[in-house]
This record gives C-alpha cells, sequence and structure tokens, in this order.
C-alpha cells in the first residue's frame, strides 16, 4: 500500500479541497430552450467535463478525480411534475443499478465505438476524451511519462495491458458518474480483467506484488469520490464487484487475479469496492478461507452468493443458460446480467409483518387454516397492488450508459420482501399458543397488540423469548417462512410488467427493514411498535439462536430458486474470534456448509460492540470504523444512529 497515496485521499482527504460548485441552473437553462432529454444529458456532460480541472498526485497510477461536486438537475420541478402525471418514476428518475459492458469498450477503444455512436453518443465520447487529454497534458508537466504513455492509448485505442484497462474502466466508470446514472456495478471484475492481468504477468511486466500494488491504486480511485455519490446512506455507492463463480461450462473462475483482490481489499480496509464473491458446492474450503482473512478486517464483505442456486433460479426465471451463468450483483445483493440487462431489481416491497398482523387481527376468532389461508390471499392482493402502481416506467435518457450495452433484453422487476422471519414468528406463535395449547385467548392476544405490551409483562416475554423463531431450529417457524417465500413467488409468476418483462419475488429488505417497522405496531412475534425487523433474510434481533449452525438450517430449510431477487441471510461474528487459523477454518466450514446446504446469499460481518459504542461517543477517534448495513458496507460514523443501533443490535455469534 502506498501511504502518501492512502494518507492523501483517505485519512486526510486533501483532494477535497480542490473542489468546486457547479452554480448553474441547468434545468431551467434547458426547460426555457425546450431542449430534448438527450441533448440536456449530453449538454450537461459536455459541460461538467470542461469544468473539471485535471489533478495527479505524484504517487498515484490511476488518474481522474471529480472536482465538480454536484450534478445540476436537467429537468425542472414543475418538469418533474408533468412528467410524474404520465409516468412512473423510479427512485431519482436517472438509470441505476445497472452492470455495464466495461469488457468491449475496453477491448475496442471509444474510436472504434464511436463509428456506431448517435449523435449524442459522439458528443460524449469527445467531450471525455477532451479532458482525459487535459490530464495527459498536466502528466506532461509533472513529467509523469508513464501515465502520458497510457493516456496516448486510452480511451482512444484498445487497452493493450494491464494497467491501460484499469484506467480505461477507470474513465468509463467516471463517465457514467459524469452523467448521472448510479450505483454502477463493476461486474465480473476477475474475469474481463485476466486477459490483460495474466499476459503481463507471463510476460514478466509484474511480479505478484508488483501486480497487487497496481490493484491497490486501483482500489483506491473508488474511494476518491464515492462520498458524492447517490445514496440512503453513505456507503451505499453501489461500487460491487463479483470475483469467482463458474462460466457457462461449468468451470470455476477463481483465478490469481481474484485472489489479489481479495488481498487488496483486506490490505486497505476500505468500504469500495465492495467484494462478492461467487461460490459452489464444488468451490474448495481454501477460498472459503481467503474469503474470511477478508471478513476478519471488520468490512462487512465478501458478500457470498451460491451458484447451483442463482443460475438455476434465474433460468426459471426465463434468463439464458449463458446469460444466468454471467450473473453479477447489483449496488446490494439483487442478481442482474451485464451487458445485456435492464432490470429495476428494487422496484418495491411488500411488508410481511404487516400482512400478518392485518389477518391475525381480523382471524382470530376462526382457526389456524384459515389465518394462513387469509394469508396467501392478502400476499396476492399486496403484489397485485403494487403490479397494478407500476405502469408507464420512465428514466431520463442515459447515451453513455446505452453505449455499454449491447441490448436490453431482460427488463424484470424486483420486489423486496421484509421482514418475513418476523412474519412467520407471528404466525407460529399464534399457532402454538392460541390454537395448539390455548395458553393465550385471542383477546388477550389482541389487547397487548392495542397497548404494546404495557400491561402484559408475561406475555412480551413468553412471544419474544420463549415462543418459535426462524433461526433456533423450530420446524414449525421454518416451514411458515417457506409458505411466506412459496406464496410471495406464486404472486408475482406469470404476470408482465409494463416493459414487457417478468416480476421477481426476492427475500431481501434494503432499508425497509426500519421503514416498514416504523409504521408498524406491536406483532404477536414479541415485537414492540416501531421495532426494526431483522435485516434481509434474518432472524428477529430478539430470537434466541443457540448458535450459527441452527441459524443456517433453518435459512437453508426452504427451496429458493423461486425467490430469485436476491437477499443474503446476515450473520455477525465476535470480532475477536477470527485471531486464529483454526478460527478462520472453523467459519470457512460454516461457509461451506451454508452452500451445500442451498443457501442463496451470505455475508458475514465482524464485529466489535465496545468499538462501536465508543464510536458513538466519540466518532472522530473512529472515521474508519467500518460495518455491514443490508447489502453494502459503511463507516459507522457517518450512518444515522437508526442504522447504527441495528448493527449494535444483531445477533452475535462465535465458533
Amino acid at each position: 500500500m502506498n501511504k502518501n497515496l492512502y494518507n492523501y485521499y483517505i485519512i486526510d482527504r486533501t483532494h477535497r479541497s480542490l473542489r468546486k460548485k457547479c452554480e448553474l441552473d441547468l434545468g431551467a437553462e434547458y426547460s426555457a430552450e425546450g431542449l430534448s432529454g438527450e441533448e440536456r444529458m449530453t449538454r450537461r456532460f459536455e459541460y461538467l467535463s470542461s469544468l473539471e480541472a485535471p489533478h495527479i498526485h505524484n504517487d498515484e497510477k490511476i488518474v481522474l478525480m471529480r472536482t465538480v461536486a454536484n450534478l445540476p438537475d436537467v429537468y425542472t420541478e414543475a418538469e418533474w411534475a408533468e412528467i410524474k402525471k404520465e409516468h412512473y418514476i423510479h427512485e431519482l428518475g436517472y438509470v441505476s443499478n445497472l452492470s455495464p459492458d466495461y469488457a468491449t469498450t475496453i477491448s475496442k477503444g471509444l474510436l472504434a465505438v464511436r463509428e456506431n455512436a448517435n449523435e449524442y453518443q459522439v458528443r460524449m465520447i469527445d467531450a471525455i476524451i477532451s479532458l482525459c487529454d487535459r490530464y495527459k497534458a498536466e502528466a506532461e508537466k509533472m513529467g509523469r511519462t508513464d501515465i502520458v504513455e497510457v493516456l496516448t492509448q486510452v480511451p482512444r485505442y484498445p487497452a493493450r495491458n494491464f494497467r491501460e484497462a484499469l484506467q480505461f474502466f477507470r474513465i468509463l466508470h467516471y463517465s457514467l458518474w459524469l452523467e448521472g446514472d448510479y450505483h454502477n456495478t463493476v461486474g465480473r471484475f476477475d474475469q474481463y480483467m485476466y486477459p490483460y492481468f495474466k499476459k503481463d504477468i507471463e510476460d514478466g511486466v509484474y511480479t505478484r506484488a508488483t501486480a497487487l500494488d497496481l490493484v491497490e491504486d486501483f482500489f483506491l480511485s473508488f474511494n476518491k469520490d464515492s462520498d458524492l455519490y447517490v445514496g440512503v446512506q453513505q456507503g451505499d455507492n453501489g461500487q460491487s464487484m463479483v470475483l469467482g463463480g463458474v462460466d457457462k461450462d461449468g468451470n470455476d473462475c477463481f483465478n490469481l487475479l481474484s485472489e489479489l483482490c481479495l488481498e487488496a481489499s483486506r490490505n486497505l480496509k476500505l468500504i469500495d469496492p465492495k467484494i462478492n464473491l461467487r461460490v459452489s458446492s464444488k468451490t474448495p474450503l481454501s477460498i472459503y478461507e481467503k474469503g474470511t482473512e477478508l471478513t476478519k478486517v471488520g468490512l462487512g464483505f465478501p458478500q457470498y452468493s451460491n451458484d447451483d442456486v442463482v443460475i438455476k433460479g434465474l433460468e426459471r426465471l426465463g434468463y439464458s443458460h449463458e446469460d444466468a451463468s454471467n450473473y453479477v450483483v447489483a449496488a446490494c445483493w439483487e442478481f442482474i446480467i451485464p451487458g445485456v440487462g435492464n432490470d429495476i431489481a428494487n422496484i418495491g416491497a411488500v411488508n410481511f409483518p404487516a400482512l400478518v398482523d392485518k389477518v391475525i387481527r381480523e382471524n382470530i376468532n376462526t382457526d389456524f387454516d384459515t389465518i394462513v389461508s387469509k394469508v396467501k390471499a392478502e400476499i396476492k392482493i399486496e403484489c397485485d397492488k403494487i403490479r397494478e402502481s407500476i405502469n408507464n416506467v420512465w428514466f431520463v435518457p442515459s447515451p453513455f450508459m446505452d453505449l455499454l450495452r449491447a441490448d436490453k433484453r431482460y427488463n424484470n422487476f424486483g420486489i423486496h420482501g421484509s421482514g418475513i422471519a418476523c412474519a412467520a414468528d407471528a404466525l407460529a406463535a399464534v399457532q402454538k399458543y392460541v390454537y395448539n395449547e390455548k395458553k393465550v385467548t385471542p383477546e388477550r392476544l389482541i389487547a397487548a397488540l392495542d397497548t404494546d405490551f404495557a400491561n402484559d409483562a408475561e406475555l412480551l416475554h413468553l412471544l419474544r423469548f420463549e415462543a418459535p423463531k426462524m433461526g433456533t431450529g423450530s420446524k414449525e417457524a421454518d416451514d411458515l417462512g417457506g409458505m411466506l417465500l412459496s406464496s410471495f413467488a406464486d404472486a408475482l409468476e406469470g404476470h408482465t410488467n409494463c416493459m414487457g418483462g417478468k416480476w421477481r419475488a426476492g427475500t431481501g429488505t434494503a432499508m425497509y427493514y426500519l421503514w416498514h417497522a416504523r409504521e408498524l405496531g406491536a406483532t404477536a412475534d414479541g415485537r414492540r411498535a416501531g421495532e426494526p425487523f431483522g435485516t434481509n433474510f434474518s432472524p428477529s434481533l430478539f430470537a434466541q439462536i443457540p448458535g450459527p449452525i441452527t441459524d443456517i438450517e433453518s435459512f437453508t430449510a426452504n427451496d429458493l430458486t423461486r425467490n430469485m431477487n436476491g437477499g443474503p441471510l446476515t450473520l455477525e461474528f465476535a470480532a475477536g474470534i477470527f485471531n486464529s487459523a483454526e478460527s478462520i477454518k472453523k467459519v470457512a466450514m460454516l461457509i461451506q456448509y451454508f452452500i451445500k446446504r442451498g443457501g442463496h446469499q451470505l455475508q458475514l460481518n465482524a464485529v466489535n460492540l465496545d468499538a462501536m459504542k465508543e464510536a458513538q461517543a466519540n466518532p472522530e477517534a473512529y472515521r474508519q470504523l467500518v460495518v455491514r448495513i443490508w447489502g453494502w458496507s459503511a463507516y459507522f460514523v457517518e450512518l444515522d444512529k437508526d442504522f447504527q443501533d441495528h448493527v449494535m443490535a444483531r445477533q452475535e455469534y462465535s465458533v
């Protein structure tokens, strides 16, 4: 690691002093001229490119840094209001959560791509080449002949070696952010970069050590501007990198570059890029051990995705075998296809605890079969509402992003399922205590829920700590969780969205584990009003779980191939357990067990509760403390307190 470079960009953040704001109201200007969406996006791109001031640190090898800190909107508020009258606008209205095809452009060069580009794309290409030329001129002034040589070749012409390929990627990635696209993922980095890396290693251009230095420099480039990127919280910026996994013929693709990426991430201890490992039942334990060494430093990644389950599930949704085999993850965990995917993987969410609570309250005086039947019906009603509310989806044009996509053959919509474990636990508690054992009367239960258990501490304790719960080895709760998952998939299956694609059920929550929970009073699992759900496909925060094995067995008890929008089981481990080689191996074996049992996604977090408590009291002393949130990692002190408290409340395991 280059300490000077690390301190400049990460610790001291000196580069931020070079930033300026674009003060123009571009939306008003473009509106007055009556410009088309394509023209607006192109003009803004050209203008902001021209405002950028080249800056190169003496020690860096991969250049380009944002000095214009904001992207003025290309539409006015009044124009957005008119657009929304006729269209469904997802999030900010700019394209996001896509995985572009970087490889083709890197292998061709922008001048070759320019030959088949439309008028707007041609202008954008010219603008970014002009910016790179200004960087080259700055490098010439500094005597940095190495950078001059790289920028003489790329981005005009194809990358010839590993360093040029990395620099070309940085230029393309930077351009997407400059266009206004967000959550621009990295994709299968170790696959499309490997030919350049392999040739340079074989030709003696790099040793393992010098190649690692270059990868670390490249990884630092993800963190120069990441505080300017769009996200619910700082850190939620979508810079997800996928390593390993099989190819279309089933061959394992983990290679030396994959290994160096894990090592670089471990050395730098930065939240970007966020590392995801594709694995399968054939993955050797040694790779899980390498992943666990990265988990040890407390970044909350790698996140694991199981090729055995995911590829099969994606094919079931209609993705071709070749495309399914090439899957990556979006900003958090959602499964998307690089280059040809146009999926909106996070377009809505179902609040399972709210649906179950409604059914219990309205049908508590019937029987449990009726409760289950009504829950299934309510899930369908809610999914129908979501589907019917999303029509005529519209996005701001994205000419540069479209350069990096061969076609848009997949246009599926993904729906999150928040609080699945809480909902299953509530049903299991009612089944056991109200109907089977008749230990709790319907009247007592409803009265306790209505008063947030204020007058029934005994029932609160029973439901909260003694009732069946997913993650504890309760077959009843696990089976009910499976019923919810199956009903969710049933409710969406066979329906076509407004873009001609399918609907995908998932086990993720995103921020809904807080948002949905805030809207909901006390529930029959012993959860009190406003208390958050477990994040993603994970147990409730107060489930009394014997250990990680029962947790894994519970959340792999059901077939997940029909819930292929993604959403991982999250396991929290005390940071101290990673201090021995034996513990590293035990955690690796635990991950392997999860994969062999058919789990679809898993993320692990090494947590230090004492450090988090101290960081809340003295944030300046803990600026580099990293934690995993839902599908991304962040610096703890930059999070809202709700997110901090949730991380601190999660179940902590040892091995």
